[in-house]
């Protein structure tokens, strides 16, 4: 009977998972929305190696996402690598309070995502093996409401702590508390699924992709082309500031885009649930295609407050459904393998991303940077379509993805 109980119409895991993610957010959105600035206003870094500096830290990191996935089903256990990755991330926080170079604050980067490419399969695992078939959106969608609220109420500490003490050093150290707390939560309430002695005699998945049909090849085909173009956030604050938001305000920028991003969150997943996550997935790629042709012709900060709005709506009608619709296509034996391979996959690209969205923004026009991303959203759009039109002809089954 424990295992069924319910916080708040979720399960035990999924609850705590989001509590988790919640908590860690606030510790690390105090940080990220100042990295670009601090790098260059009070490093003087230029661009191309801001985006250098967000590729290597997201892709070499999420080299580890399909490996810790991988791992994760072999040996048929989630908690113990959610657990090191939230303390490895948490333990990156005195990285960057001591930072005093671009190579300081990339060994930071590095660490905190580091962190991030080992828990992030293991977590995601865990959420799909505790929820219903029939709320896998919901259940993903309410993770990362709570991931974003807690992604609001960071920048919001941030900003009251740069009004009061006007300093980088103390925002970075004080979001080791918040990380702490995550850590604390799931040694004390994330629960390992038993496994029976059934499962531990089924022979353990190799990490191939021999396992996942054309659906799921395709599937991350499309999000890693979409992620190529879908370059650092970095470029959008840089933006913001490029066009008359001062500094001090790019926190509420930034809260504004994630309050709005937690909020849709729970009622997308709800309405993906009910009326097929593939829809909802198409509606996010053509918002985001609009949305990065908006960045590359904004001429004012009132259009940036706008676009930063859109924004958040557009995270949240994408980012907990596409792994639900995930999970609704993979062999139930290889979850947290499948979710490390996406994550890995949309993740090796970041550095490409960065890089081609740092080299357009110094070599060709800040506005070439959105453009570019526009274009390659448009395309994964059409072959999203495309996936759409096989699954109908050939459905696996009569779920609603």
């Amino acid at each position: 009977m424990h295992q069924k109980q319910k916080y708040f119409g979720f399960s035990k895991n999924v609850f705590f998972a989001g509590l988790v993610s919640f908590f860690m957010d606030i510790s690390s959105e105090m940080i990220y929305p100042l990295v670009p600035i601090f790098l260059a206003s009070i490093l003087g870094v230029n661009k191309s190696t801001i985006g250098l500096i967000e590729g290597i830290a997201e892709s070499t990191a999420s080299l580890l996402k399909a490996f810790s996935g991988w791992i994760s089903d072999r040996i048929g256990k989630r908690k113990g690598l959610m657990l090191a990755g939230y303390a490895i991330s948490t333990l990156s926080r005195p990285i960057i309070f001591l930072a005093g170079s671009w190579q300081q604050v990339l060994a930071f980067r590095f660490v905190d995502r580091l962190g991030k490419g080992i828990r992030t399969a293991p977590r995601d695992a865990i959420i799909a093996e505790s929820s219903d078939k029939s709320n896998l959106a919901r259940s993903f969608s309410f993770h990362r409401s709570m991931d974003t609220l807690g992604a609001v109420i960071g920048p919001a500490i941030a900003l009251i702590l740069l009004q009061h003490y006007n300093n980088f050093k103390v925002v970075f150290l004080s979001s080791m508390i918040p990380g702490v707390i995550a850590v604390l939560i799931i040694v004390a309430f994330i629960k390992e699924k038993k496994q029976s002695a059934q499962a531990d005699k089924i022979e353990r998945p190799k990490l191939t992709f021999k396992h996942f049909d054309g659906k799921v090849r395709f599937f991350i085909l499309i999000a890693t082309l979409f992620a190529l173009g879908n370059s650092s956030d970095v470029f959008l604050i840089l933006r913001a500031s490029q066009l008359g938001i001062p500094t001090m305000v790019i926190p509420v920028v930034y809260l504004m885009f994630n309050l709005i991003y937690s909020l849709s969150a729970i009622p997308a997943g709800m309405i993906a649930d009910k009326f097929g996550k593939k829809r909802l997935i198409l509606l996010g790629f053509i918002l985001f295609t609009a949305l990065y042709y908006g960045f590359a012709i904004a001429r004012s900060s009132t259009e940036i407050w706008i676009l930063f709005a859109l924004y958040g709506l557009f995270m949240g009608l994408t980012e907990g459904i596409q792994k639900a619709f995930l999970a609704t296509i993979i062999p139930p034996d290889f979850k947290a393998t499948a979710f490390g391979v996406y994550a890995t996959a949309i993740g090796i690209v970041a550095l490409p991303a960065s890089l081609i969205g740092g080299l357009l923004w110094d070599k060709v026009s800040p506005a070439a940077t959105f453009y570019f991303g526009a274009s390659t959203a448009a395309l994964s759009t059409v072959l999203f379509i495309g996936l759409i039109a096989f699954i109908s002809i050939r459905p696996r089954n009569t779920d609603t993805a």
